[in-house]
């Protein structure tokens, strides 16, 4: 029930979003709350004010509902401030579990509403500054150090909790004050990171993918032998995947995973078109797509390249090491930094 809940305060997030046109098409759930996955800004403060506060008043509405529905069927329910447990013992299980999803949920509304970045409180304290400077980076910065700063609050609170000290509402303990440390360490990394993606949306969100995609990469036949690519192609250059095409159609791509496909012994008598990735089975981009639409996409998918393509007619290939070239020259230099660090430790796919 208390997922549920928690869906529905995502819902409520992801269909206010789709009506002032921002693309939500997944939603996950965590231990503790929940994320909808949104593809693209707000387009205005008002929006992103209505598309935040929706949450929080979801939550609170099924808390004042669930304890509402709970006196209606077991009638008033008095406790006894010296014995709260007598009167707790004689509720049923279904009453019981309302009595704990109302104030939950209550709970979850008020821990929302904490004006820090990327919280529902961040986002509507980042909508009425983005009003009042007309400003969306500014706001975004302003509203990430709120979130950063709450969250260094409960890794403060929770070394407190763990050494001892009696914390007004989360008590004392080793268990509790560790739990408030995760909790502040994720808010505050999290806070980070939903500004830094901004940075490259508003670096890229313009940029079309032509402008940075490698226009000269060498083309392939199916016909050409595994042991022919390595020896004349792979080693001596520096491409890591090789568009395979038939009269001038892409057909597919054959990339250094691809030949982990078969033994080393059988390369001389394989051929590429029998390892290749076939067109329907590629991740492909069209020349005026953004580029910060290419980099979420080589991200979520784990990629490291993607053709450009219009039809099955390729126009080029684009490589995270090419939008991060575009980040270090344009004003990002410290994201560029962050970007290249990953591409070590990154999978060499398609």
């Amino acid at each position: 029930m208390f997922f549920a809940s928690l869906l529905a305060h995502e819902f409520s997030h992801a269909l206010v979003g789709r009506r002032i046109g921002v693309d939500v098409r997944s939603i996950t759930l965590f231990m503790f709350g929940g994320m909808a996955h949104m593809e693209n800004e707000p387009p205005s403060w008002r929006g992103e004010f209505l598309m935040a506060i929706v949450g929080p008043l979801t939550s609170l509405v099924l808390g004042l509902a669930f304890l509402w529905i709970a006196a209606a069927v077991h009638g008033p329910i008095v406790f006894d401030p010296d014995d709260p447990g007598a009167t707790l013992a004689t509720l049923g299980p279904v009453v019981s579990v309302l009595l704990w999803l109302g104030p939950i949920n209550i709970l979850l509304a008020v821990f929302n509403l904490v004006p820090g970045f990327p919280l529902d409180g961040g986002r509507v304290l980042r909508a009425l500054l983005w009003g009042a400077t007309g400003d969306q980076q500014l706001a975004t910065r302003w509203a990430s150090r709120a979130g950063q700063a709450f969250g260094w609050v409960l890794i403060a609170t929770g070394i407190l909790m763990i050494l001892g000290w009696s914390v007004p509402v989360f008590g004392t303990g080793f268990v509790g004050g560790l739990w408030l440390i995760f909790i502040g360490w994720f808010l505050n990394a999290a806070a980070v990171a939903s500004y830094r993606q901004l940075l490259l949306q508003h670096s890229l969100g313009d940029v079309p993918v032509r402008r940075l995609m490698q226009s000269s990469v060498t083309r392939v036949d199916p016909q050409m032998r595994v042991g022919t690519l390595v020896e004349e192609l792979v080693m001596p250059s520096g491409q890591r995947a090789f568009p395979v095409e038939v009269d001038g159609r892409l057909a597919g791509m054959v990339s250094l995973r691809d030949l982990q496909k078969i033994q080393r012994d059988a390369w001389d008598r394989t051929s590429v078109g029998d390892i290749m990735t076939p067109l329907g089975g590629l991740t492909m981009m069209t020349p005026d797509q953004s580029a910060a639409e290419a980099l979420d996409i080589l991200g979520q998918r784990d990629l490291n390249q993607l053709p450009v393509v219009s039809g099955d007619v390729l126009h080029g290939l684009l490589r995270r090491e090419d939008i991060v070239k575009w980040l270090a020259l344009h004003g990002a230099p410290d994201m560029a930094e962050r970007r290249a660090g990953r591409l070590a430790v990154v999978g060499q796919h398609e």
